[in-house]
């Protein structure tokens, strides 16, 4: 009778291990909380550049060796661009500062309501609900401040990116038994493994090589047209509009839209115009042509699925969301998929 019952419904002792499985989970989420973004960033390289690093071994014959010289040529690759870009980035924010204050004063809209007198009322509008010199004070500030912020969280960052190489080492090292303790660890067969294996590669694959390259791109292509017109900070903006590509629905237009309207209203028509064809034309080519191309069908995740995953990844843990939100959704996914298999074959 006894057999009976613990067959039919789960035992005590099976319910207390379920409970403790389930507590120690998330008491381990918590202890690797402040290592997240230093994980996730170390595991993103790893999948990247993991074929680098078996080309390497077989050459060298020796899983560290191989694994430290993949790691040195990883840092190279994404540290050495990354201080050039940030080095020049803050000095041009600064040295912009003043001269984006002076072009966005309320004199400057008073001389536009003054040369375009039917536009008035919509300004006026516009001033009474949004105080429109409080945003551009509170924007300039933040400009100015942007720099400081980032030289206070650099130390921070130095150490998540030391942690982040740390990391990637092992796991270029030790890749293949870390494979096989995960596999043996989830109760899932070999083939429903590799799926979810295969499916959490595709998706780091396509978020970082296509997305990446459709913002660099883009930013990179709106930052050229704002320094072809003389318009303030190019290379401030154009990290922005790259920033603002990498979240679908958004892109470089949120950034070069205004500034077409604002030159067009300015009276510099013919920049506005140039700026506007170039933006549809060009940066927008890049969009709807390149990212189907880089991504196709490796990411498997319908558009509004796509965009939830990254803007809500970016909301729930910053910018490593970007790789940890589409990971997650098509990772739920996949074991939903391998769910409903199981069920229509039980």
């Amino acid at each position: 009778m006894v057999e009976g019952q613990s067959k039919g419904r789960p035992s005590f002792t099976n319910v207390l291990l379920a409970a403790g499985i389930f507590l120690g989970l998330v008491l381990c989420y918590f202890i690797a909380l402040p290592f997240l973004p230093a994980l996730v960033w170390s595991f993103t390289l790893a999948v990247l550049f993991a074929p680098l690093d078996a080309k390497i071994r077989t050459r060298l014959g020796s899983p560290g060796l191989s694994a430290g010289a993949t790691t040195a040529i990883v840092a190279v690759i994404v540290v050495v661009p990354a201080i050039l870009v940030i080095g020049t980035l803050l000095n041009e924010t600064v040295k912009s500062a003043p001269l984006i204050t002076s072009m966005a004063n309320s004199a400057t809209w008073t001389r536009v309501t003054a040369d375009h007198p039917w536009l008035a009322p919509a300004t006026s509008w516009l001033n009474a609900r949004l105080n429109i010199q409080e945003l551009i004070q509170a924007a300039t500030a933040w400009l100015a401040g942007w720099s400081g912020s980032f030289v206070k969280g650099s130390i921070t960052g130095l150490v998540s990116l030391l942690l982040t190489f740390y990391f990637l080492f092992y796991l270029l090292r030790d890749r293949s038994s870390a494979v096989a303790t995960v596999a043996n660890m989830l109760p899932l067969s070999a083939s429903e493994f590799s799926l979810l294996g295969d499916r959490i590669v595709n998706t780091i694959f396509a978020s970082v090589y296509g997305t990446a390259t459709v913002a660099t791109l883009q930013g990179g292509l709106g930052g050229l047209m704002f320094w072809w017109l003389g318009l303030p900070a190019p290379l401030f903006w154009g990290v922005v509009m790259g920033l603002l590509a990498v979240v679908p629905f958004l892109g470089a237009f949120v950034i070069w839209g205004p500034t077409a309207i604002v030159l067009a209203l300015s009276g510099e028509f013919v920049a506005a115009i140039q700026l506007t064809v170039w933006g549809v034309v060009v940066v927008g080519l890049v969009d709807n042509v390149l990212y189907p191309i880089l991504v196709g069908k490796r990411l498997m995740l319908h558009t509004v699925p796509s965009f939830i995953a990254v803007a809500g990844g970016l909301v729930l843990f910053g910018p490593h969301g970007i790789v940890l939100g589409p990971v997650i959704v098509a990772g739920s996914q996949t074991l939903l998929e391998i769910w409903r298999k199981r069920a229509v074959a039980g």
